[in-house]
């Protein structure tokens, strides 16, 4: 909702010089397709129900439509940046909306300062956003890998505490933990071990290994912190490896149904004596 109501404040200002008969073109440029297509199609839907219920329904403002145009960008960098200069160049969009990936995000961000049009981001996360390659035309509705580290640092950030993490190789998952870092660092918890994957992995056994073997010697407390997004999510295959029996927690931040769905999958397939030995995972 308030991604639809900025907009809107947005799409009367850069109207306001326009013919009163002339759409308003907003490009929705998403990754609709691949590993993000869970997040990018709740995404598509709340932007609609958004801006349905702040025109009541008409889908007009001052008597202009709202045309929403959408360009797939399959989870590929190279496609969206193409795809917003196409929105910008050939569709005459009045500004973009999107996308889901990070790495799409820091790709389409020179080419709305080319055309000097506003691409507000959404849900794309990583800090660098609005950050070290922010410009001017760049404003963003959801939050940024620092909020989300913030957040967790404070629910299992302790002294004594021992934490590896797990993310996806590349800016979501690499700024993510440098968020997470810096956050911990005033807890008093120890960051012991950091273990990146590629994006399309499905086996996580050596993954799991490498973060086992840092925080088996650790005493108190251990915990594999978790940042991913996406298809293949390694939650209920981590689970599948028993960290429990040497001690280690799962913790991570807030996710979609989907992605927490195959965690609770995994604690239900536990036997009935060893879930309630053994606490749901941290998620």
């Amino acid at each position: 909702m308030m991604l639809a109501r900025g907009l809107l404040a947005a799409t009367i200002v850069l109207g306001a010089g326009a013919a009163a008969a002339q759409d308003i073109k907003i490009a929705h440029v998403y990754d609709k397709t691949g590993p993000l297509e869970a997040y990018a199609k709740q995404t598509q839907r709340g932007l609609l129900l958004g801006f349905e219920f702040a025109t009541q329904g008409s889908m007009a403002i001052k008597g202009r439509a709202i045309k929403v145009i959408e360009k797939d960008t399959q989870t590929k960098p190279e496609n969206g940046k193409a795809l917003l200069a196409e929105a910008y160049g050939d569709d005459n969009a009045d500004l973009a909306v999107g996308p889901t990936s990070s790495g799409t995000a820091l790709a389409m961000l020179p080419v709305a300062e080319e055309y000097k049009k506003i691409l507000l981001v959404e849900p794309a996360v990583a800090d660098s956003i609005t950050g070290d390659k922010w410009n001017r035309y760049i404003f963003r509705t959801g939050r940024n890998s620092s909020q989300d580290a913030i957040a967790n640092a404070v629910a299992i950030g302790k002294p004594g505490v021992s934490i590896a993490t797990l993310a996806q190789d590349y800016a979501f998952g690499r700024d993510g933990v440098a968020a997470f870092k810096a956050a911990l660092a005033p807890t008093g918890a120890k960051l012991v071990f950091e273990e990146y994957a590629p994006r399309d992995t499905n086996d996580f056994t050596a993954p799991a290994q490498r973060i086992f073997d840092a925080l088996k010697g650790a005493s108190g407390p251990k915990f594999i912190f978790v940042i991913w997004a996406g298809a293949g999510n390694p939650f209920g295959k981590l689970q599948a490896l028993d960290p429990q029996r040497l001690g280690i927690q799962i913790a991570s931040g807030g996710n979609i149904l989907p992605a927490m769905a195959a965690c609770r999958r995994a604690w239900r397939s536990w036997p009935r004596s060893t879930r309630r030995a053994r606490p749901r995972p941290r998620i």
